[in-house]
């Protein structure tokens, strides 16, 4: 059985965009870079809003678009090599290798994914993890020593989660974070 695991970098006060919709401010360095690559190459499918989708594929579609070093092309290769699912009632058509779901599908499709999948099904995106919120079974933040002040929160305003930490990661030169905790029911 899968594992619905949401994970996005956010901002020390919970924030994955700033109140402009920016978040340049989460950039990562190298060392918080190799564990997003870690965390990519052992995900089973990768699930996106719409929103998301676009921003992810537009730089990671290929390990020549992403520019950088070759910790930046090890984050395309694991990207590209892993199912994607986009889940949106707007586009027509997207990329081979990437499955098209309608957004009112959603609940039912992630159901029957975590039924037919072994291994951690990454959820990315906000507004999708929200309309996931009961079947996540990982919440995951990557903490950006950072305070924007508002903007695009991370987990749905109003909705409480009872969580037990399982793991936590630090990374001493960035000062980020990473703890992933466990759902509880």
């Amino acid at each position: 059985m899968g594992i619905l695991s949401y994970s996005m970098s956010i901002s020390f006060d919970g924030y994955v965009e700033d109140a402009t919709g920016r978040f340049d401010w989460a950039m990562p360095d190298e060392e918080v870079h190799r564990a997003a690559n870690e965390q990519t190459a052992q995900t089973a499918v990768l699930l996106y809003g719409r929103g998301m989708f676009e921003v992810m594929d537009a730089f990671w579609s290929s390990p020549e678009r992403a520019g950088g070093g070759e910790v930046e092309a090890e984050f395309a290769r694991a990207y590209v090599a892993t199912p994607r699912i986009v889940f949106s009632d707007t586009l027509t058509e997207v990329p081979d290798g990437v499955r098209l779901v309608r957004s009112a599908d959603a609940v039912a499709e992630v159901e029957r994914l975590k039924e037919e999948t072994e291994g951690v099904l990454g959820v990315a995106g906000p507004g999708l993890a929200a309309a996931l919120a009961d079947q996540l079974d990982e919440i995951v933040p990557t903490v950006v020593p950072v305070v924007v002040g508002g903007g695009k929160p991370f987990l749905p305003p109003g909705r409480r989660f009872d969580l037990t930490l399982v793991e936590h990661r630090a990374f001493e030169a960035s000062g980020w974070t990473m703890p992933r905790y466990r759902v509880n029911r």
